[in-house]
């Protein structure tokens, strides 16, 4: 079974949504068969690349509320996480690009797989909700990949390069195709949508369904008759 989660670096709900599915995923009798892929979607390609204004004004602007108001929606927010064991530091995160970090995960993806991009995308997650590090600049990304385990020589061609900006784009396209218009976005085995940070049980019953789907159960019709086995028949 494949997952794949088009999300954004600087998306708050998308780390409560991987917690959640995360969660599901830790009872999900199978999970040592599932595969979680990462996808590209910027929520804002305009930012600057090396941002400095505060997350806060920005969105109260984008959305015509007053920064108090703003502050207590992030509040919110910053409650609902805790409740999923995450601590962001939402009033202290800077509004800034994300499409260098999605292309480092392409190259986390192209050389070390699934697993190596998952362990970038959590690094990259918590370097700017937990650490309020800004994810659009070059010495933030190129430490956080290295830590992670990607080779330092190619995390610096990537980003002095456009390398990877083409599978960005192509993500983008492909969630565009989806109809998703907002991220987290979950695709399961290419047949099954789940919009927003669901609660886990969402995930867990989407989970359920994809693997019975795709290995269905015999159903037997017809009470037990005459047959022969392994030692013979019974005559």
């Amino acid at each position: 079974m494949q997952i794949e989660i088009w999300s954004d670096v600087v998306c708050p709900w998308c780390f409560v949504g991987k917690r959640r599915l995360e969660s599901a995923l830790a009872d999900f009798e199978h999970r040592d068969d599932v595969e979680v892929v990462y996808r590209s979607f910027e929520l804002d390609p305009s930012a600057p690349r090396h941002g400095h204004e505060l997350t806060t004004g920005v969105i109260a602007r984008k959305y015509g509320r007053s920064e108090d108001e703003m502050r207590d929606m992030q509040q919110q927010l910053i409650d609902t996480a805790a409740a999923d064991g995450l601590e962001l530091r939402l009033f202290e995160n800077v509004h800034t690009n994300t499409i260098d970090a999605h292309r480092l995960l392409h190259l986390a993806l192209e050389t070390g797989g699934p697993a190596l991009q998952r362990e970038l995308k959590e690094a990259l997650l918590t370097s700017y909700f937990t650490r309020a590090e800004d994810v659009g600049d070059h010495d933030v990304l190129t430490a956080v990949a290295v830590v992670t385990g990607l080779d330092a020589a190619r995390v610096s061609e990537v980003l002095a390069s456009d390398e990877y900006a083409d599978a960005v784009a192509a993500d983008i396209a492909q969630a565009r195709a989806y109809g998703a218009t907002g991220v987290p976005f979950f695709v399961v085995d290419k047949k099954y949508g789940v919009s927003g940070a669901q609660p886990a049980a969402v995930f867990a019953q989407v989970l359920d369904t994809a693997w019975t789907e795709a290995h269905p159960v015999l159903q037997s019709v017809g009470g037990d008759a005459d047959a022969c086995g392994p030692d013979g028949c019974a005559i």
